[in-house]
């Protein structure tokens, strides 16, 4: 029988994964190591298909800052927010962000008391709304790493080529390689190794990451998404610690060239340039961490055509977050998590995206571990 699921079954052989598993403990034996998988869609699959539970103890996972709707600090929701509230405006956003709490409520909380605000699946959907109400003001929430940059970005473009004036961007997109590098100097933390992007790398290449293994000696494998994917890559980074070699590894070759996109990081040069600063929840301001839309596009920036508060608001107190997006405690950690906080009434934004840490631990069965646990440490103290 011919097969058809080119790269799925193949990617999830659980005897593969047994096998490896084995090998990972076989030369980890003796030792303890902490990594960190960056992205969030990898966070995503190593609690759906369980990944932790095949590895051995001295293997922690340590699951940092990817998730683009998790990292926005409440301060950019409440612009969001009143943007869209702003008369004769239509607001168009990504579905995860509709429920993402600023600090008097939600997009999706703005929309019941008569806000205009759409979900769309593409920046292109805003300019078909924009080309389909002359009248009215339509703005794009603009979220999302190198990844998403190309299609904002391709937008842009096609705004100014049609000369679609009542069109505008209201740009949160972020930048992962400043991140990292906060995360590396941060006194919080001690990270043995990195499991890196696959899809910003689609973008940004390789040649990025190479000051991770030059200056702090830490290894980097960039990896795909598949649970073989990160499971090899793993693997990958305990083979450089064995054989004494600290490098940047490409196990996601499938997809990621070592010089990126060229045509969208081009685009993305067009358009956008890097911001002097920008407030990362968990991580405050970050140099050079995000990108803003250039002065040659100045008429579709919503930042300039609107009036926003602008202000830095801080997190709940109940809620912790920011030290889960920065690796330090885990979901189950927090106080919160599970109960006041789930999906269904989130506090923090950590709990909305399928990205988020909170999220993926609640949603793939990790309540009644984390209950356990949470009960294991109260003993323990």
């Amino acid at each position: 029988m011919k097969k058809t699921m080119k790269y799925v079954d193949e990617f999830r052989n659980g005897n593969l994964a047994r096998r490896m598993a084995t090998e990972i403990t076989n030369i980890s034996k003796g030792q303890k190591f902490k990594f960190m998988e960056v992205c969030g869609g990898h966070t995503h699959t190593i609690f759906k298909h369980g990944i932790e539970d095949i590895l051995p103890e001295n293997i922690e996972m340590i699951h940092g800052p990817g998730c683009p709707v998790c990292v926005l600090p409440m301060g950019r929701i409440d612009d969001a927010i009143a943007i869209a509230k702003t008369e004769g405006t239509i607001f168009t956003t990504f579905g995860d962000m509709m429920r993402v709490p600023g600090s008097q409520g939600s997009l999706l909380d703005a929309k019941a008391a008569g806000a205009d605000v759409r979900f769309i699946y593409s920046p292109l959907d805003a300019l078909k709304i924009a080309r389909q109400n002359p009248k009215k003001e339509v703005v794009f929430f603009a979220i999302g790493f190198e990844t998403t940059a190309p299609s904002t970005a391709v937008t842009l473009l096609q705004a100014k080529n049609e000369d679609i004036h009542n069109f505008s961007v209201f740009c949160n997109h972020v930048t992962i390689i400043p991140t990292i590098k906060a995360i590396l100097d941060s006194p919080d933390l001690r990270l043995d190794g990195f499991i890196g992007p696959g899809h910003v790398s689609m973008v940004i290449g390789l040649r990025t990451y190479q000051f991770i293994a030059r200056d702090y000696q830490k290894p980097v494998v960039i990896s795909g998404f598949e649970p073989l994917d990160i499971i090899q890559s793993i693997l990958m980074l305990l083979k450089q610690y064995q054989t004494g070699k600290v490098v940047v590894e490409n196990q996601y070759k499938r997809v990621v060239r070592p010089e990126g996109n060229l045509k969208s990081l081009e685009v993305i040069a067009q358009t956008m340039e890097l911001r002097p600063y920008f407030e990362w929840r968990g991580l405050g301001f970050i140099t050079h961490s995000a990108l803003k839309i250039r002065s040659d596009f100045v008429q579709w920036d919503a930042e300039e055509r609107f009036e926003v508060p602008g202000l830095q608001v801080a997190d709940p107190k109940a809620c912790q977050c920011g030290e889960v997006l920065k690796g330090v405690i885990k979901p189950w950690e927090c106080k919160v998590f599970g109960t006041a906080c789930t999906p269904e009434t989130p506090i923090g934004s950590c709990m909305v995206s399928p990205e988020g840490a909170c999220a993926a631990y609640f949603n793939y069965g990790r309540l009644s571990m984390a209950s356990q646990r949470r009960d294991l440490l109260a003993t323990v103290k």
